[in-house]
């Protein structure tokens, strides 16, 4: 594949991944880890993907660890941490843990021994050009809410008190976009800087603190806030990763419209419905007619929404609005979206279909809210 330099975010280059784990242990753990260690990597060791792990603890600070991990790709790795099997092995390592920062990263060069470095092809598992960002960090939570009570949560989420957009000195809240789809709701966020101190920063604002307060007894999963162990879970669980974004090239044009589109995948094909979006998505890049100015996929299991910025309106081109770009795409969103989840069942083939997939599939938005200097 090739790389767009427009994208600023993929993983679905095919290159070997990177994972690290940074780790900040209470005093006297240590051997409650090592032993939760040996659980999780016993289980790690037989998920598809996964090639290898290292345990490292640092020779300066004996409570400072880092758990390093090499996979095929992005995609397993993705389909392994947003796992249940994963929520449950990770579990134990709670109690141990004062502080964690998660960081992957894709294979670019790789230097061995008595081998010359050069790049190689992502066949050989490695990303063949670098990628150009925008600076910016995307992701999203998902999760629903008791039926009946969507309203009364829309309101809720609609009217709270924005949070101060400066982190830090180089951390800053750029855009926070909230959407719901039946009785499921979904927050995407835009952060220039660093995402987990963005995500902390916004956690502890009282105004965020109060809504996420009134909203409790309306969610189908419960929580306490005020437990980390719970509010671990219950993150971890709603976590929406962006798996791929891209924006066509030159400055944004005015009057760009906002909307998330919500694809229920059939069983197991999640991450297969999420690669064929973002590989149309790039080619609406490349068509300067294409009402598609930029696009971000999110994709946990098989939940897969779309944020798109358009330059017309939603249903001016359904096709291009719906991520379908050249003939036989519609077709291969219907073998992968599960229709009756959705609410549309028989052929994409029809204009009539592909309209009341487009109106089923456009989420309501709660609130889009962006910081001055966006």
């Amino acid at each position: 594949m090739t790389i767009s330099g427009r994208i600023s975010q993929s993983v679905f280059d095919g290159s070997r991944l990177r994972v690290i784990l940074l780790l900040d242990l209470y005093e006297g753990a240590q051997q409650q880890f090592l032993d939760a260690y040996e659980l999780m990597r016993n289980q790690v060791a037989s998920v598809p993907g996964h090639l290898s792990d290292q345990l490292c603890q640092s020779i300066e600070n004996p409570s400072q660890w880092l758990i390093t991990s090499e996979w095929e790709s992005a995609p397993p790795f993705l389909a392994w941490v947003n796992s249940e099997e994963h929520v449950e092995t990770v579990r134990p390592m709670h109690s141990c843990v004062r502080d964690t920062r998660s960081m992957r990263y894709s294979i670019l060069r790789e230097m061995t021994p008595n081998a010359p470095l050069t790049p190689k092809s992502a066949k050989e598992g490695m990303q063949v050009a670098a990628r150009v960002g925008d600076g910016v960090a995307r992701h999203a939570l998902t999760f629903t809410v008791k039926p009946g009570s969507e309203s009364k949560v829309a309101e809720l989420l609609a009217g709270y008190t924005s949070p101060e957009a400066q982190v830090d000195d180089t951390t800053r809240l750029r855009r926070t976009s909230l959407f719901m789809h039946g009785n499921r709701v979904v927050r995407a966020v835009e952060v220039e800087g660093d995402l987990l101190a963005a995500l902390r920063h916004v956690a502890r604002q009282p105004e965020v603190r109060a809504v996420e307060e009134a909203i409790n007894p309306y969610l189908e999963q419960d929580r306490d806030l005020s437990d980390p162990d719970s509010a671990r879970v219950f993150f971890t669980r709603a976590a929406l990763p962006a798996v791929h974004h891209v924006v066509a090239g030159g400055k944004a044009p005015a009057g760009l419209r906002r909307h998330a589109l919500y694809y229920p995948a059939k069983e197991g094909r999640g991450m297969e419905l999420a690669r064929l979006l973002a590989h149309q998505d790039e080619d609406a890049a490349d068509d300067p007619a294409s009402p598609v100015y930029g696009s971000t996929v999110f994709q946990r299991d098989d939940i897969v929404v779309r944020l798109v910025d358009l330059t017309s309106d939603l249903d001016a081109d359904p096709m291009s609005s719906l991520g379908l770009k050249g003939p036989g795409k519609a077709a291969e969103l219907e073998r992968l979206l599960d229709g009756a989840a959705i609410g549309v069942e028989g052929s994409l083939k029809t204009e009539r279909n592909l309209n009341r997939l487009l109106s089923h599939a456009d989420m309501m938005p709660v609130t889009d809210r962006s910081s001055a200097r966006s």
